[in-house]
């Protein structure tokens, strides 16, 4: 390698390297040296410059600027004529840079990033639908949840065979009508399935006047309350894994969401139910739960290092999306609603 270093100029590069059997590449990348290309010879069978410029001018003319250079080609050869090969053709329009994709592909859409603020049960609903497993491969069950974002409760569901926009506006309607919403006054937030995007079912909102609010494509944690919910039923220590029927779905869930509402004590709403919240329980509940701390704080103060406990409270204000500080995203705020 010294040696090669140390060549003269007038030595070519690639016969020293061969002669010491050295890798010109190492030779340049430790000299600094760029490698020179040696220009390519001009290939016997090459139009020359006067067939360029007439098959560049057959394929501009007005018969022919629109089509590709095989249907030029065929065109040519179907009234006997012959210029050059399709590949010829595609390199000289790429040389004149006329080369691009013509079809009109899928064009990419922007999607607003849903921000939503629930400060009291009935202002935005989130809703899913979940498959389930049956016992023969390939067969699935479908449970539709309708789950209030501000006391995580489940204020109606359903279970079918199919899943279908028919089942989901059933379901939206008659929770709508059993929990007396006024129009306006709900936001009812999914994700982008066809069920959700149904024309049927945003006549049904339109309808009811009741805001849709939609998640970006392939963004889950757009909809993270119902999807914690699915992993919370899917996860129970009795959860069946697959299910032998519709009947035996619409048990376990039926059983599961009893619980759910009313005794699992969940985190996210500092340990009270999710039916203490959504029929406005806390108050009671909470000074029951301040009346045995301070009982156990007046009977044995030095266990609470940290003075007199106090009972924690759910959130007053719950997002999706929390806005940037400084921002106050309004309840019931449509976003991207009605784009499917």
């Amino acid at each position: 390698m010294e040696a090669l270093l140390a060549l003269p100029p007038d030595i070519p590069v690639a016969a020293a390297c061969r002669a010491l059997g050295a890798s010109r590449a190492t030779l340049y990348r430790l000299t600094g040296r760029p490698a020179i290309p040696k220009p390519r010879p001009t290939p016997h069978r090459a139009l020359r410059d006067d067939e360029r410029a007439h098959v560049l001018e057959v394929l501009h003319s007005p018969e022919h600027v629109d089509r590709t250079p095989r249907e030029v080609a065929a065109a040519l050869l179907s009234v006997g004529v012959y210029l050059c090969s399709v590949r010829t053709m595609y390199r000289l329009l790429a040389a004149s840079a006329e080369v691009r994709e013509r079809r009109r592909g899928h064009v990419a859409g922007h999607h607003a990033m849903p921000s939503l603020v629930a400060t009291a049960p009935n202002q935005v609903w989130t809703w899913d639908i979940t498959k389930v497993p049956g016992l023969e491969r390939g067969v699935f069950f479908f449970v539709y949840v309708l789950l209030d974002l501000f006391s995580r409760y489940v204020v109606g569901w359903l279970a079918s065979d199919r899943e279908s926009a028919e089942n989901a506006v059933r379901l939206v309607e008659e929770t709508v009508h059993v929990h007396g919403i006024e129009p306006g006054a709900l936001t009812l937030h999914s994700d982008r399935g066809s069920p959700m995007t149904a024309g049927s079912m945003t006549q049904l909102l339109a309808t009811l006047s009741i805001e849709r609010s939609l998640s970006r494509p392939r963004v889950s944690n757009d909809n993270p309350f119902v999807e914690s919910h699915f992993k919370t039923a899917k996860y129970q220590p009795h959860y069946p894994g697959r299910f032998c029927s519709l009947l035996h779905v619409r048990g376990y869930f039926g059983t599961f969401l009893d619980w759910y509402n009313g005794e699992h004590h969940h985190e996210g709403l500092a340990m009270f139910t999710p039916g203490d919240v959504f029929h406005d329980r806390v108050t009671e509940v909470a000074a029951v739960r301040q009346a045995a701390l301070d009982a156990a704080f007046a009977a044995r103060p030095e266990r609470f290092v940290g003075g007199r406990p106090v009972v924690r409270l759910p959130p007053a204000r719950v997002h999706i999306n929390s806005p940037e500080p400084g921002e106050v995203a309004a309840p019931n705020a449509p976003t991207d609603a009605g784009a499917p």
